[in-house]
Formats: structure tokens, sequence, C-alpha cells
């Protein structure tokens, strides 16, 4: 029986005159740890096979694309915002400072800025599109989106060594039940969001 594989198809640019960097956030509906964020130029003929939205890629298919990644960017970026950066100016915000932040540190000042999602803040002299789902439509989105998601999910299971009990290394933070009943048993550390419902309403929480 021969099996068929459908071709994930990404755009490779928007414009064709204008150096475009890709933007995505990791990490944002997590009860713990920061929100990561990347900002990607790809070249103009970029092409991975295995290249897609990071939910649809498998953990051994991002770990691949990667150094593919890096290696052949024109540039790329990866920043973050910790806990209590959130907590002071809510996840939304922190996720469109942490794409800031990713597009500084950018070595190529890209002319356009491609973003995941429907909203974004601007960002001084560089114009953007927001594209919904933009990380299964854009290369450049999508290799955004494998960075963010692969450097975050590093630093989760790095806390995971000191805080063993909460199961970062696996749920790397996101509301899992067994994350939340390590929360209810535990109490939170200084990388939980207390901004952030940890704990069913009516639930009082200990600072750990």
């Amino acid at each position: 029986m021969r099996l068929c594989y459908l071709r994930v198809m990404l755009l490779p640019f928007h414009h064709d005159d204008l150096l475009e960097a890709g933007c995505d956030e990791a990490g944002r509906g997590c009860l713990a740890g920061p929100v990561f964020a990347a900002a990607v130029i790809l070249p103009r003929d970029f092409y991975h096979p295995l290249l897609n939205d990071s939910k649809q890629t498998t953990e051994k298919q991002r770990a691949l694309l990667r150094p593919v990644i890096e290696q052949e960017a024109l540039a790329w970026s990866v920043a973050k915002l910790d806990a209590p950066e959130i907590d002071q100016i809510n996840i939304l915000k922190a996720s469109f400072a942490a794409m800031h932040r990713a597009v500084s540190g950018l070595q190529q000042v890209p002319a356009f800025l491609l973003i995941d999602g429907n909203r974004f803040t601007p960002y001084p002299g560089i114009p953007h599109l927001c594209v919904i789902k933009g990380d299964g439509k854009y290369a450049s989105i999508a290799a955004a989106s494998i960075l963010a998601k692969t450097y975050r999910d590093a630093y989760m299971e790095q806390l995971h060594d000191a805080h063993p009990q909460y199961g970062w290394a696996v749920n790397k933070g996101y509301p899992t039940k067994a994350h939340r009943e390590a929360i209810r048993t535990f109490g939170v550390t200084e990388y939980h969001r207390k901004s952030f419902q940890l704990l069913p309403l009516g639930e009082q929480l200990r600072m750990f």
C-alpha cells in the first residue's frame, strides 16, 4: 500500500521587494515560566519539507528544524519576558513586548514584519501585517514559531531541575491537571504567573 503525504506549501514572503521578518510567540497560555518570542528573516529560496506551525510538528521534527533555521536564516533572534513582567503588564502586552525584543535583536533590520495573530503593538519605524494562523501560512512565521517553542521548552526543562514536583519537563508550564494539583499541594514559585487563575476560584494559593 502506498501512502501519500500532504506537503505543506508555505508562502515564502508577502512582498516581492522587502526584507521581511516573521514573528511568533510561545507560552502565552502557560501558568508558569516566561513567554518567548522569535523573529526570523529567511532567504527567498528557503524551503524545508518539515517546516510548519510548531503546533503541527513533533518534538523530534522541531529539534531537526531548529539548527537548520539558525544556520540558513539571514538573521534570527529569540527573546523572553519573565513571569513578574507578565504579571505587571498582562500576557498580551508581554507577548508583544517579547516580539519587539526579538526584532530588536536581529542583526539585519527588516523593512516589514509578518506577525502571527490578529493584534500587535506597532514596532517603531517598521510596518507590519497581522496574519491569523500565520504560522501555518508564511515560512518566516513558521520558522519563528519553531524557534520560540524550542527555546521555551528547553528553558522550562532547565527550571524543572530546580522544581521537579511541577512536572515542567513534561507540561512546560501549561495548565495540565497534574500541574494544577502540584500548585495545590506545593504552592507557587517565583516562576508562576500570579495574575493568572492558577487554581479554581475560592481555593487559597500558598507561596513556595
